[in-house]
């Protein structure tokens, strides 16, 4: 234990927040910032008169923890490395999380992980690496058998990994951000992932607290750059307009055995705005429609695609509530007459799975993959598109018709607050990403406004 006499205290801070007020000792040991909140003003006076009475009896101060050491033999903090506790968190996590939360959260303790090796600790094969991590966040595969070379990386992940204790050190906690901002490939991440990564650090932080192996938030004590992270805007270049959509719809339609059964699947995306995994998970069920006509949908679940070591029941990609949605809560959407034709064409030519699903997998009968209907979109794309046209982001993804549907839902004159309804989304989100014109729009827009000044 390295330790230091150079001590410098400050007076007890009050930071007023909107419920509460907390108080804050701040002191130096060695130039090393450290730093304690309490709830109370009093709390904070004993804590600070105990660093001041061993300061003034010349009593030596531990340079890791900042406390004199007459307290730390007092404190007895329990310690952990990293990759024992990143195990820990991610089990705790895991009984309350859905699949893709689960791998998301996996992949970010894998990233932190690394970013918490100790100096001179080197793992090879980046790939080989993060698929070892990622089956030891996986609570249900840790245990499971690993190959030779996946079991020598996370023995040396397992004994390289730093202390818990160690992220209240600056320095480390700095290194580790820096990291976070990068892929393992040493390319900059983008700034959602990072994003991510930063969170999961901080909730996992949080449950180290809570296990007492930090006595603080060290990521409130340090300043780092201020990173915005904004919602990412539909480009309107990506989506089609009403006329290349149906094209593109009427395409899908010729492609060999596996282009008609989907013809359905994209148009509930673009005239319903539903996301891929809801009509993955739409079933004859969730139809209210006439035999022409408008209808609705009532969209009730959703089947994300993930894998089946991520699944509580063991099956790949299995039924979820809709995205910002508690279990059992539906979402009404609004079905077009040309929608509703499409919807019976198909229920009289592919019928439906035992389940009711109106689509389905061609081999097995589970969910279509998105391998499979993204090879159809791009084979739709080159049949419609001139070569140059393809090679842009014109309705690159199927996605786009979702962009699309809620465009036109928006150019249309619907209201907004209606629209953000039928597409699933909060007022702000809706506005703020999918609020963009479809080709023309401006045009339309710049008539109005000339319409409008010529009133005057």
């Amino acid at each position: 234990m390295e330790t230091s006499h150079q001590v410098r205290i400050w007076s007890v801070e009050r930071y007023k927040g909107k419920r509460k007020s907390t108080y804050r000792v701040r002191w130096l040991v060695e130039k090393r910032r450290f730093g304690e909140q309490f709830a109370t003003s009093a709390l904070a006076d004993s804590f600070r008169s105990q660093l001041v009475s061993a300061a003034r009896t010349g009593e030596a101060f531990d340079i890791d923890t900042g406390l004199p050491v007459s307290m730390r033999r007092e404190q007895k903090m329990p310690t952990m490395t990293w990759f024992e506790f990143a195990c820990a968190y991610a089990d705790m996590k895991w009984p309350d999380s859905s699949p893709k939360y689960r791998k998301s959260l996996a992949e970010s303790l894998s990233r932190i992980t690394v970013a918490m090796l100790r100096d001179g600790v080197s793992v090879e094969d980046g790939k080989a690496l993060r698929s070892a991590l990622m089956q030891a966040f996986n609570k249900k595969r840790r245990d499971g058998d690993l190959s030779a070379k996946a079991s020598e990386l996370l023995r040396v992940v397992r004994s390289g990994t730093r202390e818990v204790s160690e992220l209240a050190n600056p320095e480390v906690l700095r290194a580790v951000l820096a990291e976070l901002d990068l892929n393992l490939d040493g390319k900059r991440a983008a700034a959602n992932t990072v994003r991510i990564r930063r969170t999961a650090l901080g909730d996992a932080v949080s449950f180290a607290i809570e296990k007492e192996l930090l006595t603080a938030n060290p990521l409130s004590q340090i300043k780092t750059k201020k990173r915005n992270y904004a919602l990412k805007e539909v480009d309107p270049k990506c989506v089609p307009n009403p006329i290349q959509a149906r094209m593109l719809l009427a395409a899908v339609g010729k492609i060999g055995k596996q282009g008609p059964p989907l013809v359905a699947f994209f148009a509930v995306m673009y005239y319903a705005g539903l996301r891929p995994e809801e009509a993955c998970a739409l079933k004859k069920a969730n139809l209210s429609i006439p035999e022409t006509g408008w209808g609705d949908l009532h969209l009730g679940r959703a089947r994300p695609e993930i894998g089946e070591e991520w699944t509580d029941s063991g099956e790949a990609s299995e039924e979820a509530p809709l995205k910002h949605r508690a279990e059992n809560v539906e979402r009404p959407v609004p079905c077009p007459p040309v929608l509703t034709e499409i919807l019976h064409n198909h229920l009289n030519r592919f019928g439906t799975a035992p389940d009711g699903r109106l689509f389905r997998g061609a081999r097995d009968g589970g969910r279509v993959a998105s391998t499979v209907y993204g090879r159809v979109w791009a084979t739709a794309r080159q049949l419609v598109f001139t070569e140059e046209v393809a090679a842009g982001p014109l309705a690159k993804r199927p996605y786009e018709l979702r962009h699309a549907c809620v465009s036109t839902w928006l150019s249309g004159g619907v209201e907004a607050t209606r629209v953000a309804k039928w597409a699933g989304h909060s007022l702000a989100v809706l506005l703020k990403v999918y609020a963009k014109c479809l080709d023309g729009g401006e045009r339309t827009a710049r008539d109005r406004a000339e319409k409008a000044l010529r009133g005057w």
